[in-house]
């Protein structure tokens, strides 16, 4: 019986183990097979010549500080000698931050077409793998093709998810590998006189202090979304090749009407004015096209909504108190239009425009944009004697402009002379009730306000309500009329620029 055990075991061994040996040969041979593919290949089809690149700095507009910062670079490449001979060298890193839209590829994209060098674009998200090593060999890779084919120019996209600062945990070894290559070749750039690194990202605050240092990324350039010139010329970009009405369309209103937009939108409300134009067939753009995608894209698509006769009257009175508000506080807040048609999330909305782009202001003219804002809801409480929950945007952005009215700009009434931020754990706790109790004075003071001025004026604020009832809509000149003999009461010594959109029914409409 032994022996026949034996026997078998034997002739198992003869027949099934080298079949099982070259299956684990097989195995392991295609398992290495699928990990080199997951290799970099890095191939120069995102290398192209300037002649090749079709965007220049005619494409480029609304950002002429850093255009001139980065012509330095197109000179360096074009010439090289006439800096080296005085010692200069090229920067070996720039690095373009800004908010997403504001044209940071495009910015890269035009220095490789004006210098004629090779453009290598890559995002950094594609560095970083499951297998360890792979990131680090992608990053060899594509500087050893770009020092091989220099004058060249790699562009690496959304820096902050392989340049974000190292745990030193261990958590994530393969992004910190990946990191340390890339410093690695930044530090190897001396022999690499003709490539430059262009990183873009969104929050520099999380990039590594290491990718940071001069020698690496030496220049670090904010592209922040465009001003009021800047805008009209990127609309003029983005308006070239579509047949405009010009004796309607103007493009210095567009831009007005477009204060906080990045490049990247306009460029949308320029694309939605020309599919509006093309959907009612007509020849060309006019201004109400571009009226028309400008709601589109900032406050978005627009409902019919069925709402009872009592919620329209609510609503009515609420965007109203908003008209009625923005009316009283003068120029802080010009009004353009209002309406109680829904958009996205929105019920209805009030539409301002800014005379021009402001970066100051003052107390008081704060405290007049909450009382605008809390207009709707104080609205509410006059005429119904009671509230709804469609001012739910409209507390959302007063607490933040009241938050950091105390916590950042030290305007409250007993502290004025250093900041409170809510990220200060240092503060006492009798600190933090003060800065709580002068916050909720701001706010509670702006809706007291709001609600004495509309009973004193509730007749201009029925008639409002009563306009949108019937019309749903009105214009600037339409409010005018409506509000000729009430004086405005703004308390405010100047006037002020404003943000475009004022959201007054729950949603999230920008600002």
């Amino acid at each position: 019986m032994v022996g026949h055990w034996f026997q078998a075991a034997a002739d198992f061994a003869t027949t099934w183990l080298p079949l099982a040996f070259f299956v684990v040969i097989a195995l392991t041979a295609w398992l290495l097979w699928r990990t080199a593919g997951m290799m970099p290949r890095v191939k120069p089809a995102n290398m192209v010549t300037g002649a090749k690149t079709s965007t220049s700095w005619a494409d480029v507009a609304g950002v002429e500080e850093v255009r001139g910062e980065l012509m330095e670079v197109v000179e360096f490449m074009r010439e090289p000698k006439r800096f080296e001979r005085l010692g200069a060298r090229v920067p070996k890193g720039l690095l373009l931050y800004g908010p997403p839209g504001t044209g940071k590829t495009l910015l890269a994209k035009a220095v490789a077409h004006e210098s004629g060098a090779n453009f290598y674009s890559a995002s950094a998200s594609s560095f970083v793998e499951m297998f360890a090593g792979l990131g680090a060999a992608r990053i060899r890779k594509l500087f050893a093709e770009a020092r091989k084919n220099a004058p060249a120019i790699v562009f690496i996209d959304e820096l902050d998810a392989v340049g974000a600062q190292r745990s030193g945990h261990g958590f994530n070894r393969e992004q910190d590998q990946t990191l340390n290559q890339l410093l690695v070749e930044l530090d190897g750039f001396e022999n690499a006189r003709q490539v430059v690194v262009m990183g873009a990202s969104n929050r520099i605050q999380d990039l590594d202090p290491a990718l940071l240092r001069p020698g690496r990324f030496d220049r670090q350039l904010l592209v922040p979304p465009p001003d009021l010139s800047g805008r009209e010329a990127i609309l003029r970009v983005h308006t070239r090749g579509k047949p405009l009405n010009l004796s309607e369309v103007d493009l210095s209103q567009v831009a007005r009407q477009t204060s906080g937009l990045t490049g990247a939108e306009l460029a949308n409300i320029c694309n939605e004015a020309a599919i509006k134009a093309g959907r009612r067939g007509a020849s060309a753009l006019t201004q109400s096209d571009f009226d028309w995608a400008l709601e589109r894209v900032v406050a978005g698509l627009q409902q019919r909504k069925m709402l009872t006769e009592k919620e329209r009257r609510i609503l009515a009175y609420h965007e109203g108190g908003h008209a009625l508000m923005a009316h009283l506080m003068g120029s802080v807040m010009e009004l353009q239009k209002v309406t109680i048609v829904s958009r996205g999330n929105a019920l209805g909305y009030a539409f301002y425009l800014p005379e021009e782009d402001r970066y100051l202001h003052t107390k008081e003219e704060l405290v007049d944009r909450m009382i605008v804002a809390l207009a709707g809801r104080a609205a509410e409480e006059v005429v119904f004697g009671r509230v709804t929950n469609g001012a739910a945007n409209d507390l959302e952005k007063v607490t933040e402009i009241a938050r950091s009215m105390v916590f950042e700009w030290g305007m409250s009434d007993t502290v004025s002379s250093r900041t409170m931020r809510a990220d200060n754990y240092a503060l006492s706790e009798s600190t933090k009730r003060l800065r709580d109790d002068e916050q909720a004075h701001l706010t509670d003071g702006a809706y007291e306000e709001a609600v004495r001025l509309l009973r004193k004026h509730r007749a201009p604020l029925d008639r409002i309500a009563a306009a949108l009832l019937e019309k749903e809509t009105l214009v600037r000149e339409e409010l005018q009329a409506l509000v000729a003999d009430v004086e405005p009461e703004s308390r405010a010594a100047e006037t002020v620029g404003v943000p475009r959109v004022v959201a007054t029914e729950p949603g999230e409409l920008p600002t």
